[in-house]
């Protein structure tokens, strides 16, 4: 199996809100510890599972991020999940061709009606 490209897999969950609200994130933490001279703290957290007997898999993703404040810390965290297929390529959002074992001629052959 190729690696999957890790760019592209972030910018993939939870169709590209989650890249938005880690850059979010990221920023106003760096600002907020270079205001108050305090330690801040962004983390992502991934779960991978299988989706039943298939080839896909439900990744639960959660970024949690910590922000200094003036006099203490603010916490927030936001959690949601994005189902992938395994493929020779890596983890893909769509699958090359998710439709292509439907309807196969040898598996389900329709006949004509007289």
């Amino acid at each position: 199996m190729k690696p999957t490209d890790p760019g592209e897999f972030i910018a993939s969950l939870n169709a590209g809100v989650l890249a938005n609200q880690m850059g979010k994130a990221l920023s106003d933490v760096a600002a907020n510890v270079i205001e108050h001279s305090k330690k801040g703290k962004v983390v992502l957290t991934l779960d991978l599972s299988q989706i039943g007997d298939s080839h896909q898999v439900k990744v639960a993703h959660k970024l949690e991020f910590t922000t200094p404040t003036k006099r203490g810390s603010k916490r927030e965290d936001l959690a949601t999940e994005t189902p992938f297929f395994v493929t020779e390529k890596g983890l893909q959002l769509f699958a090359d061709n998710p439709t292509g074992q439907l309807f196969n001629k040898q598996d389900a052959p329709v006949t004509t009606r007289d």
